[in-house]
């Protein structure tokens, strides 16, 4: 078996676990394909397997690996969408981070982890991705994202006007400081953040969250994830930012907007033990109430 491994940094607290999870790669007669930079970072501290091997871009990503491992937190696996792209590698989550909602492997069940994708057994969620379309090139080669599109006002620069159409028709002009598109992934992140509803994975919609609107009878809405939903911005400045997941440009108010359901999914992978319900439960502390 091969995995590719990727990571963007590795604090000194984490050398223990980050050791024993390759000595359970090498264990399990598993390949490691670790991220070019993360592998600079850890070659003189970590004892790793004599068949490591490195890559450094998405197109060394070939049809050999089987899974593909992020080691960090949500952000880090958000990640691998700009190298995983459209491959169909599972990818898995392990939580060197804070909160886990994507990651939600604990560093205390890396032995378990690594067994059981030896196994295989292991449950593959297929995740909807959001992919933003426009008049000229933005995000390279990865105009995609898990979580979310949101389209924001620049710095201390007064509110935006963002008038949205639903396959052309017109729904609102929403007068805020941005915009969020959130897949069901994306609902428990920023979209959750500005008080947007949790959505289940497998809903298939998208979530259109205001980010402190002016009017405040305006109120995130669910649609369905069949829709194209497209932008025209008013900006003060003439210009606002775009977003995908974590990256952002900065763009003129006349560039054309809309974003819809990618054409592939990420194929997410997740313990048996674990599923959406009990990730709710601990990572937002439901039920932790003394009076329930």
């Amino acid at each position: 078996m091969k995995v590719a491994i990727y990571s963007r940094i590795m604090e000194d607290e984490q050398v223990s676990d980050l050791q024993s999870f390759f000595d359970e790669l090498n264990k399990q007669n598993i390949q490691p394909l670790i991220y070019q930079h993360f592998l600079e970072q850890i070659q003189h501290k970590v004892n790793l397997p004599s068949s490591t091997t490195s890559f450094s871009s998405s197109d060394q990503l070939t049809d050999e690996i089987d899974f593909f491992i992020s080691l960090g937190g949500d952000g880090t696996l958000l990640d691998t969408v700009t190298l995983v792209r459209d491959k169909n590698i599972p990818v898995m989550g392990i939580n060197f981070g804070r909160l886990g909602f994507l990651a939600g492997i604990g560093r205390d069940e890396l032995a378990i982890a690594v067994k059981a994708l030896v196994k295989r057994a292991v449950v593959i969620d297929k995740r909807t991705m959001i992919h933003m379309d426009a008049d000229k090139p933005l995000f390279g080669q990865v105009p995609y994202g898990l979580n979310e599109f949101a389209i924001h006002k620049r710095d201390t620069e007064p509110m935006i006007k963002i008038h949205t159409y639903l396959n052309g028709e017109f729904l609102n002009t929403y007068w805020a400081d941005g915009l969020i598109v959130a897949t069901p992934t994306g609902s428990t992140g920023y979209s959750l953040s500005c008080n947007g509803p949790i959505v289940f994975p497998e809903s298939g919609s998208f979530v259109i969250t205001p980010v402190a609107p002016h009017n405040l009878n305006v109120r995130p809405i669910i649609i369905p994830d069949d829709n194209v939903i497209s932008f025209e911005i008013e900006s003060r400045h003439g210009q606002i930012i775009c977003a995908l997941d974590s990256r952002r440009e900065i763009v003129n108010q006349d560039v054309q907007l809309a974003v819809r359901k990618e054409s592939f999914f990420l194929n997410l992978v997740r313990l048996n033990e674990n599923n959406f319900l009990q990730t709710l439960r601990n990572k937002l502390t439901w039920g932790l109430d003394k009076r329930n």
